[in-house]
């Protein structure tokens, strides 16, 4: 399953196609949908449509799943409309962005259409189908979260942070970026913590913003595990732990944070939470270099030219 699929189905039906059994049962399903959509059925179009996608019960067609998803959205299926957009902007249709910009209007006034609401404001923002236009995307981006979208709060957030389409406002950017973390959003909670960290917009908070950066870091988010390990390695808002500090280092590198590879580096290079080990530091100095951290770049090479 791929997590284009994955990604949309958790945001759209909360999970539901990806978790029905009914949907493993894929011989039954696809004569149960096919019999659904030819009556006019579009909620049984669509799901036809995701079965040609992913290409369970029946050979993969793109162009099939396409026409099923057209058949849905213009039956008034929200969902048909934000699987559809998303198909023309990723080639698999016809890739025409100011079509899948009249489909992600479609997906966003129909339905619960919080993820069209949310695709259309990164439309407009990004100039992609349409003229850039900030305030249409804070907009668009405002109706998302509203709906529950916590990509639209975070984004909506931003938009008050860099003063774009909206006048900056900080206690806003915090409300918007809470929101967006407590529905889970990663990048959210990072932003967040960073924050009460620095107390931009809020009293500021460190230890508070330690737990943040642990959310952010359990959520995937990179940026949040290398702020962790720092604040492990000096002991700013939790206890100073070394070895922790190691721990969210390598998790924020695996995740491609280049400064956590740096900060790994260093850390192998001095024997810091870890056995010293010059070759371990010259790996995580080069993966910090590959990432374009002009100070591992420097470092490495430093240490190879001591090293000869």
């Amino acid at each position: 399953m791929t997590r284009r699929y994955v990604l949309l189905a958790l945001l759209l039906m909360g999970g539901v196609l990806v978790t029905n059994p009914v949907w493993a049962e894929s011989s039954t399903a696809i004569q149960k949908w096919k019999a659904e959509c030819d009556k006019g059925n579009v909620g049984g179009c669509f799901k036809l449509g995701v079965m040609y996608d992913l290409g369970q019960g029946v050979k993969q067609d793109f162009f099939q799943a396409v026409d099923l998803f057209r058949k849905a959205c213009d039956g008034g299926d929200a969902t048909g409309c934000a699987l559809l957009s998303l198909m023309d902007g990723k080639g698999h249709g016809v890739q025409d962005y100011s079509k899948a910009v009249d489909l992600y209007r479609k997906a966003c006034t129909r339905w619960r259409g919080e993820s069209g609401c949310y695709h259309l404001g990164l439309m407009y923002a990004n100039g992609r189908g349409t003229m850039k236009d900030f305030f249409q995307a804070v907009n668009f981006y405002r109706q998302a979260c509203d709906g529950g979208h916590t990509a639209g709060c975070y984004n909506h957030g931003l938009m008050y942070a860099n003063s774009e389409g909206i006048k900056q406002d900080l206690p806003k950017v915090i409300d918007y970026y809470r929101k967006g973390c407590d529905g889970g959003h990663a990048a959210g909670c990072y932003n967040l913590g960073f924050s009460y960290a620095i107390g931009l917009g809020v009293k500021q908070d460190v230890p508070h913003a330690a737990d943040l950066y642990r959310k952010a870091c359990d959520g995937g988010e990179p940026e949040g595990c290398f702020s962790l390990g720092g604040m492990y390695k000096n002991g700013r808002g939790v206890e100073q732990n070394l070895f922790q500090a190691v721990d969210y280092y390598r998790k924020g590198c695996d995740g491609g944070e280049s400064e956590g590879c740096f900060e790994l580096g260093l850390m192998f290079y001095g024997g810091q939470g870890v056995r010293q080990s010059v070759s371990d530091a010259l790996e995580y100095l080069g993966r910090a270099c590959d990432l374009k951290n002009q100070n591992g770049c420097a470092t490495y090479a430093g240490l190879k030219l001591a090293g000869k």
